[in-house]
């Protein structure tokens, strides 16, 4: 545990969280995991890949939390035809000024719904790496910084539907975490019948401002994670590199993707320390979509749900922190 005022900093954070976190809840009806790892995505200057079957609500999640913060934001629809300049911009000429000027695209915002972004193809959706990695656009070497916060929200089919160009690892590991929405309970489903999740996402009042968000984020980065905490992380991602199931473990970056989740989990529950608890809870929605399974291993099941339990089975050996 930090000093006092640093505590007493993550209990005022939390607060003005549960704020943001209520007026989600009444967009997005009986999710409140879903909700809740939202914004640890947020806290920790993440990106999000949200992934289910089509209208279980991906979008009008992706809406509501761009909606619910006092942002620039920007719904790009990808599809088949699209190319790499529609998503980052064009440089044209320009006649009466007789130069060359930058147009930018639809990146150059702070919150960026990339809806359905596997429907287009692997070079388009590879405009977006940089951008989601050092929040910056370079075209024609020069660079373009994004501002912020930056936070790129993107929807996707299973692999499984047709007209769809599976996100190639590279791409992947650009997302901090990966959500299924799932399908809702039958009183939330009730309740959904009558309101649209998108109408209702569009009417909804910012709980916080920009500069809000760039405050909690930092606030999230002072959060206290001992070193017994993070051997904890190292040794589930070795034993990720060392699984036979999988041809591809957890990277660097993944690493220090849940080091930041579990900073932020422990600022949205009003601590200015990290417990095992935050780990174990994050550890398979940010790790599943960066392992690789084997092929053999693949062809015997769906892939998705074998890595979460390959990841929950690896957490079981792993021995706790005290």
């Amino acid at each position: 545990m930090g000093p006092p005022e640093t505590l007493e900093a993550a209990v005022s954070a939390a607060g003005r969280l549960r704020k943001l976190e209520s007026a989600l809840s009444e967009v997005v009806r009986g999710k409140p995991d879903v909700v809740r790892l939202s914004l640890v995505c947020l806290l920790a200057r993440g990106h999000l890949l949200i992934e289910d079957v089509p209208g279980v609500g991906k979008t009008t999640l992706a809406h509501a939390l761009a909606r619910s913060v006092q942002c620039s934001f920007h719904r790009l629809q990808f599809t088949s035809d699209m190319l790499p300049s529609d998503v980052v911009g064009v440089t044209i000429y320009n006649a009466q000024t007789q130069s060359f000027e930058f147009k930018k695209g639809p990146v150059f915002t702070q919150f960026l719904l990339a809806d359905e972004i596997n429907r287009t193809t692997p070079k388009t959706q590879s405009a977006l790496l940089e951008a989601m990695n050092e929040r910056q656009v370079t075209i024609d070497g020069r660079s373009y910084p994004l501002p912020e916060p930056f936070m790129v929200i993107a929807t996707q089919n299973p692999v499984e539907h047709h007209g769809t160009y599976p996100l190639p690892e590279s791409q992947l590991d650009r997302f901090l975490l990966r959500l299924r929405v799932g399908y809702p309970d039958r009183a939330s489903e009730k309740r959904i019948v009558r309101h649209s999740g998108l109408e209702a996402a569009a009417a909804l009042a910012p709980v916080l401002t920009a500069a809000d968000v760039v405050q909690l984020q930092r606030e999230a980065e002072r959060v206290t994670v001992e070193d017994s905490l993070v051997d904890y992380i190292l040794a589930i991602v070795e034993k990720t590199r060392q699984h036979d199931a999988l041809a591809l473990g957890v990277s660097p970056r993944g690493t220090q993707a849940l080091f930041r989740a579990t900073q932020a989990l422990a600022l949205l529950e009003g601590r200015d320390y990290a417990v095992p608890d935050d780990v174990k809870r994050l550890a398979v929605p940010v790790f599943a979509h960066r392992v690789l399974i084997n092929t053999r291993v693949a062809l015997a099941q769906r892939t998705t749900e074998l890595a979460e339990r390959i990841l929950r089975e690896i957490l079981t050996q792993v021995e706790v922190p005290q």
